[in-house]
């Protein structure tokens, strides 16, 4: 389990503040290690509260983070940048939060707890950020001609059974 950044998230978007930092990647959760190819990379992020303009509490979000993923042609890892940004609205009534999110289809609403894990955040984000199926632009034809040469072609290993069959 990586380390918490907890705030109280209706104070920090009262009081205005705003967190900045890095993590790496090795340091965050196994369920963000499960869907990339390696741990090497960081992940930045700034958020910052706000009141918005109809007076309720928010949270404005960036999340920068540099990753490797698996090519689904080659399987090698390669590089990949993310970057995901959002305003995530609190409410601290389940029925006010219900009329929000009827009457607003992209508000992105939660209702407030005592404490918001950022970190949490951060690889919601990157999980939700990657590419369904990653590939190379140019895999190269070192691993296409090493897959081609590991399996004979099955016409090839029919011509012969029928060959050797007549």
């Amino acid at each position: 389990m990586s380390n918490p950044i907890l705030i109280d998230p209706l104070a920090f978007a009262r009081d205005g503040a705003s967190l900045e930092g890095e993590r790496t990647i090795a340091a965050m959760d196994v369920r963000v290690h499960e869907v990339l190819a390696t741990t090497a990379g960081a992940a930045r992020y700034t958020v910052s509260g706000f009141i918005d303009r109809l007076r309720r509490p928010s949270l404005r979000y960036r999340v920068e983070a540099d990753v490797e993923v698996n090519c689904q042609r080659c399987l090698a890892a390669m590089p990949q940048t993310l970057v995901s940004e959002g305003v995530i609205t609190l409410f601290v009534s389940e029925e006010k939060l219900e009329a929000a999110v009827d009457a607003d289809d992209e508000l992105d609403a939660i209702l407030a707890e005592e404490t918001f894990d950022v970190t949490a955040l951060i690889e919601d984000e990157i999980i939700m950020g990657l590419p369904l199926s990653a590939k190379h632009d140019d895999c190269g034809t070192e691993h296409l001609e090493r897959a081609k040469a590991d399996k004979p072609n099955p016409f090839a290993v029919l011509a012969t059974l029928k060959k050797s069959g007549s």
